[in-house]
């Protein structure tokens, strides 16, 4: 049986868990903002500089070898921006998922702690029901792990694909420029 404290306590772990998990959040949230801002200033002072390459160009030749020398920076910094974008993302999912599978982990072994405390008080009699009950939480853990493993596989698949696409605009932004 629950006392009055075990229930305080339960309460008090899981607003601190809240609590973390918030501040995580809003970390993730500061660096995307940080990074668009510092992402602004250089976009912003780049088109100060092309501006007055721009107006000093001389000729339709100059200017064309102007514009396609901007390509190939444009491409990288937007790959690089996206890049680390999605490091960021990444990063504060993966921190959250810690996070939430250590929680799991912890009310899984306290929720087994209760049955092991529950079959050791049950009556008589009511041993298949106790069996019936571990058997479920052996299930629900199983595919709680099976879940996690899939969510993990496909955030590999999407992170290599991402990295093939960051490479293959930046190689086709590159190709483009020297053809120019």
């Amino acid at each position: 049986m629950l006392t009055v404290e075990q229930i305080l306590a339960s309460q008090k772990a899981s607003v601190e868990t809240l609590l973390g998990l918030t501040s995580k959040a809003f970390e993730g949230v500061e660096k995307i903002v940080e990074l668009n801002m510092s992402a602004s200033k250089a976009a912003l002072a780049e088109s100060a500089e092309q501006a007055k390459a721009v107006l000093s160009v001389k000729d339709a030749q100059e200017l064309l070898a102007l514009q396609s020398g901007l390509l190939q920076p444009l491409a990288e910094k937007t790959a690089a921006y996206s890049r680390h974008l999605y490091e960021i993302a990444t990063g504060s999912t993966a921190e959250l998922s810690k996070s939430f599978e250590g929680q799991a982990a912890e009310a899984q072994q306290k929720f087994m702690g209760l049955v092991e405390t529950a079959s050791k008080n049950a009556p008589a009699g009511s041993e298949s029901a106790v069996a019936v009950m571990k058997s479920a939480v052996d299930a629900a853990t199983n595919a709680l792990e099976t879940v996690q493993k899939a969510v993990k596989q496909a955030t590999d698949v999407a992170e290599t694909s991402f990295n093939t696409v960051a490479a293959t605009a930046t190689n086709a932004a590159k190709t483009g420029a020297k053809k120019s």
